[in-house]
């Protein structure tokens, strides 16, 4: 059963939800039936099946469950895939505080598609950018490095990133722009705490407007929530106010774990429709 299909059954099923719903699920691990690490996935999903509306677009995750370990390689690879080999030029923290032979090895594993599964992981994304803005390299549990990057957020911003995706089969969301924009705010000295909380709104923008162009295609407006990201109260709550404030009726964990915690029901409730389809 499909990982990131079972997050978002377990959520519709403690709202007892039938029929299609959009889901977000977000989270850090957990492979795709591509065989790639999915987890920056719009699904238009029911019970027995579900169809990828749209995703985060793939980049290398070096050194596979080693990235989990050391955010700084997600960083490189978020870092070469916005500016190419020119990246070795910027001046940013976490280029400066890993020794430059693991950088190039780094470089060199991308290069040569070596240990680097592709990944569309939002729990990656959060990685890298709280290396680049230079929160920490190294964790010592996953998803430790969002977690500070989320918890050092403060004030308020109406000025965001830029964001573009490729249309096709399915939307596909790049993280370069975002990347060159988090980039720019460091070189130009802006706060943890200001590019925190611009790259939260950029999220929950972005995903509101994902969610309005998969309900113009499907006029579904029921959109569930579900996924280790949304332990971080900010994407949570924003997602819930942006989406409530464009008519969607919007679903989140309230009793089941949001995380895998939670995900052996969905899996259970999949296998469960499967067999009766």
């Amino acid at each position: 059963v499909q990982h990131h299909h079972a997050h978002i059954v377990s959520c519709m099923a403690e709202h007892r939800l039938e029929g299609e719903v959009i889901g977000l699920s977000f989270d850090g691990t957990g492979y795709g039936s591509d065989g790639a690490i999915w987890g920056g996935e719009v699904l238009v999903a029911k019970a027995g099946q579900f169809e990828r509306a749209a995703h985060l677009a793939y980049v290398p995750m070096p050194g596979s469950a080693a990235a989990v370990k050391e955010p700084w390689r997600m960083a490189v690879s978020s870092l070469r895939d916005a500016f190419g080999d020119t990246f070795w030029d910027l001046a940013l923290p976490v280029l400066k505080q890993n020794d430059s032979q693991k950088l190039k090895i780094m470089v060199e594993m991308i290069q040569k598609d070596i240990n680097c599964p592709p990944t569309s992981s939002l729990g990656r994304l959060f990685d890298g950018v709280a290396a680049i803005v230079g929160i920490r390299n190294r964790v010592n549990f996953e998803g430790q490095a969002a977690m500070e990057l989320e918890m050092l957020a403060a004030g308020d911003t109406d000025s965001m990133y830029e964001v573009e995706w490729l249309t096709g089969d399915r939307i596909q969301i790049l993280p370069a722009p975002i990347i060159r924009g988090v980039v720019q705010d460091v070189q130009n000295g802006l706060s943890v705490a200001e590019i925190s909380i611009k790259f939260h709104k950029t999220l929950i923008a972005l995903f509101t407007e994902i969610c309005l162009a998969v309900h113009r295609d499907t006029d579904l407006n029921r959109v569930v929530l579900s996924g280790g990201c949304f332990q971080n109260s900010i994407l949570l709550n924003g997602m819930i106010h942006e989406l409530a404030s464009r008519d969607f009726a919007v679903f989140a964990h309230q009793r089941v774990p949001t995380n895998d915690g939670g995900i052996a029901l969905g899996q259970a409730l999949v296998a469960a429709a499967k067999c009766s389809s």
